[in-house]
Parts: C-alpha cells; structure tokens; sequence
C-alpha cells in the first residue's frame, strides 16, 4: 500500500490536536499539504479515516484504530533510532495518580539497586492505559479496571481499602470510619483522570450527587473547602497529603485492586525483570497474618 511515516505522522498529529489547523503548526507543514497527506493515505488505505466538514472534524472507527497503532508505530521507532545511537532508554513506568502509595519509593530505590543500568522513570498520565496502547509507557500502575483483551497482560498486585475524603471543618472528620450512607447527602467529586468511585457504589435509593473536576488539584482543593466530599484509595492518602483534608476508612465497600498491565509484545527488554521485581517489591510489604 505504499504508507510511509510521514503520511502515519499526519495521521497522528490530526487525532492529537483535533483540527487540521493545530496539526500543520504541530507538524510545522501548511494546511492544504497535510491534507493532502491525509487524502493520500486514505486513497492508499481505501478507508475514509477522517470525517470533516467546515466546522467538524472526527476520526473515524478505522481512523480511531489506525491513531493509536501509528502512535505505537511512531513511539517504537524513535526508540530504536535513539537506542542505536544513545544505548538503551529508561523504562517508562505509567500511572494516573499515587502509583503503588507507601511502597512507590522502596520499589523505585530497589529497581535502582537492582538494575542500575536500566533506570526506571516514572510518568503520569490522564489515561495510562491509552499510553500503554500508544507505546507511551511500557508497563502501567491502574486501579481502574485492566484492558480485557489480547494484546494486555495483567496482574493484580494488592487490595487497598477505600478512603473518604473530608474537609477537617466537615462534622464527619472526627470519625474513626464511615459508611457510604454517611456521604449519601453530600455533594461527591470525581476526578476524571482518575475515578475509582461512581454513584453505582451505593444503593440505587440513596444515590449522591457527584460531580467531575478535571484534575487532582481541582478535586483536593473542592474538598478542602467543603464543597464536596470524595471517594478514593489508600494510596491516595500517601501520595496526597493536603491541607484541610482528612482521609477516614470506609467500611461497607470493596477495596479497590491494583493491577500492573503491560503489552503482550513488550516494548521494552526489561518489562519481564520489572513484572518480576515488583511482585518481589508488594510481597515483602505486605503486612505479616
């Protein structure tokens, strides 16, 4: 089909900034060359990858698959031309927000310990689980559910118990635990990068109002001003502490599970040797029966 990199760049840098005006300055191109471009690897496909129109602009369901494959495509390639001249690049280790919580730091140091020529560095991302699919990152920390499907390993690491986020001003702060019908009448905040709790947590007769914020600071400083109240993990409590925030278990819902994920094709030699030091890593913290 004759498709070469510049045309799976263009198709890249379309889905990425949604217009084909933010594409050429991305790509540093004209508009009508990269539409063209674009025309010309549809041609080439026969599949329409793009809807457009004056004022729309969509990726299709083919265009949709293609984005993600040539952003794994594009991301492999730059690492192996950067490794053929610099050596063997960092592991990229994904996750939304608090990555493994208390046992983050003593994992890193050990990998570190363990492997000094292979570091392990570590990024957030809205949606790891796209970064994985992207080749972005080589293994992922989620505590939302794993892909299910072929191209995705996934191993459950640990069970953290869910925590309610209060304001120390709220009346709920001075408990020891609390039970979803205690935050029932109270405003719930969602983080949408990394959401762990849905109003399908309580019965359906005494569902709250939730709401979205879009990041973690937004949700962090919503609660501490008593606007509303949040659901999370344990390992939210460790990696963001806040002030005006108090952090109280929840006793009547199931934990939350970690899972690290990876591809099944790795995209990097050392994922195996990661997989394998990590499960070291939670067994040894893991507290004794």
């Amino acid at each position: 089909m004759n498709v070469e990199l510049r045309h799976l760049r263009a198709l890249a840098a379309i889905g990425d900034e949604g217009t084909i005006t933010g594409a050429a300055a991305f790509l540093h191109v004209t508009q009508s060359a990269l539409s063209r471009t674009l025309v010309q690897l549809e041609s080439r496909l026969g599949v329409r990858l793009v809807e457009r129109s004056t004022r729309h602009l969509a990726l299709t369901e083919a265009g949709q698959r293609l984005w993600e494959r040539a952003h794994q495509l594009l991301n492999q390639l730059d690492d192996a031309l950067a490794e053929a001249k610099s050596g063997p690049r960092p592991l990229r280790v994904g996750f939304a927000w608090a990555t493994l919580g208390a046992s983050t730091v003593p994992l890193l140091q050990g990998w570190r310990d363990a492997h000094p020529d292979i570091p392990a560095r570590v990024h957030r991302r809205d949606d790891p689980e796209a970064a994985l699919r992207r080749a972005e990152v080589d293994v992922a920390f989620l505590r939302t559910p794993p892909p299910d499907e072929p191209g995705f390993h996934a191993l459950p690491l640990l069970r953290e118990r869910r925590l309610a986020a209060v304001a120390e001003s709220d009346p709920l702060a001075g408990a020891e635990t609390l039970r979803l019908a205690d935050l029932a009448d109270r405003p719930v905040a969602r983080c949408v990068t990394a959401a762990t709790t849905t109003a399908g947590l309580w019965p359906r007769e005494r569902r709250p109002h939730t709401f979205d914020v879009a990041n973690v600071d937004e949700w962090l400083t919503v609660i501490a001003t008593g606007e509303a109240v949040g659901v999370t993990s344990e390992g939210t409590r460790h990696s963001h502490p806040y002030p005006g925030i108090r952090y109280i278990p929840v006793s009547d819902v199931d934990p939350v599970t970690v899972h690290l994920v990876w591809p099944r094709v790795p995209t990097h030699s050392a994922t195996d040797a990661f997989r394998a030091h990590v499960q070291r890593s939670v067994r040894a913290a893991a507290p004794t029966p």
